[in-house]
């Protein structure tokens, strides 16, 4: 697998020109070497004297060495790669669809039952030190269970959902968001209906929260936190998806988006009354887009069990761009005393 490297300071990969210079040199000090030993004996006396063995070892301690020697020179122009380390998540949020149209069948046994069997099998893989908290939503979304690491209280909170009607797909982000970064006074009832509204006093009486300013950030670069958004449908009411999402980019905060059912949709009735869901890839695809997460689809009950194991794995283990010159420099250090230590063992001498 190739690992691109970037430089810090590049400059000092022009230092790199010194290798075949030695190894220039090194060639021409051995044949040096030969014409002088070929004047004191012959040519068969020198190849019996020195074997084959001794002659292919002889170059083994300078090999190293010129290893060694171009380990450090990387080094020191302090190369960055992208690698593969445990991620520093400590709180996923999942939120997850609970409207009526999660009672379709194109999902077997339905889509509700299979997130919540999915759900389950996700967090069975997490690490127990990851907190997670669940958001259900459908007219409204609230919290249902705080970020915890009680995988049974989970559980729990998972097997109660209760099927509503209407779908608040920005909702539930902006409630996921709250729970995040609980000192930012984001309420989701003031950007609904205004201050004050939902709790029948007039706007100019309601008292005034204290509001964190908020310095945007470059969208995904908050580490410490994701929100995991599964829903079968389309947004029907409360807070605008891209004003949700762009609150999550402004913070940082990857949003992985997971569509579950058929794109062109299907038509399910119950209590009386028949409804087309239809799964709205678009948006699904914009929120995931614009906070540098990833769009999943889920169209069967493996799809979407497949689907949090991706999942599973691109949340606890993470891509950084890393300096690796203290591992170059380890490696360069550890070529030199090898080369050395073969020096002195075979030949009495350092090189």
């Amino acid at each position: 697998m190739n690992i691109p490297l970037t430089f810090f300071w590049p400059q000092f990969l022009w230092l790199l020109i010194a290798i075949p210079l030695m190894v220039v040199a090194y060639l021409w000090l051995l044949r040096r070497k030969k014409k002088v030993m070929l004047r004191y004996a012959s040519l068969s006396i020198v190849k019996e004297a020195m074997g084959k063995g001794q002659s292919v070892r002889r170059h083994i301690p300078p090999l190293l060495f010129l290893l060694a020697l171009t380990a450090m020179l990387l080094a020191a122009a302090r190369p960055f790669a992208v690698i593969k380390l445990p991620s520093q998540q400590e709180t996923i949020i999942l939120a997850m669809d609970v409207s009526g149209s999660m009672r379709a069948t194109d999902v077997k046994p339905n889509r509700l039952v299979a997130s919540q069997n999915a759900a389950k099998a996700f967090l069975a893989q997490l690490p127990r030190t990851v907190k997670v908290g669940i958001v259900a939503f459908a007219g409204t979304a609230q919290v249902v269970q705080p970020p915890t690491v009680s995988r049974d209280d989970l559980v729990a909170a998972i097997d109660k959902f209760q099927m509503q009607r209407a779908t608040a797909i920005g909702s539930a982000i902006v409630v996921s968001l709250a729970e995040i970064f609980p000192q930012d006074g984001i309420d989701l009832s003031e950007m609904t209906y205004g201050s004050g509204r939902a709790r029948g006093i007039a706007i100019d009486q309601a008292p005034k929260k204290d509001k964190k300013d908020l310095v945007p950030v470059a969208p995904g670069s908050y580490g410490s936190a994701a929100i995991i958004l599964l829903t079968d449908g389309q947004r029907t009411t409360g807070v605008d998806t891209l004003e949700a999402t762009k609150m999550a980019a402004d913070r940082g905060v990857r949003v992985y988006t997971v569509g579950v059912g058929t794109v062109d949709g299907e038509t399910i009735g119950f209590d009386g009354w028949s409804m087309r869901v239809r799964l709205d890839e678009t948006t699904l695809k914009a929120v995931a887009a614009s906070t540098q997460g990833e769009y999943f689809y889920a169209g069967t009950a493996e799809n979407l069990r497949s689907v949090y194991e991706k999942l599973s794995s691109r949340l606890t283990i993470e891509k950084k761009e890393t300096e690796i010159s203290g591992l170059l420099a380890l490696v360069a250090a550890a070529l030199a005393i090898l080369s050395a230590s073969l020096s002195l063992l075979w030949f009495n001498r350092v090189l």
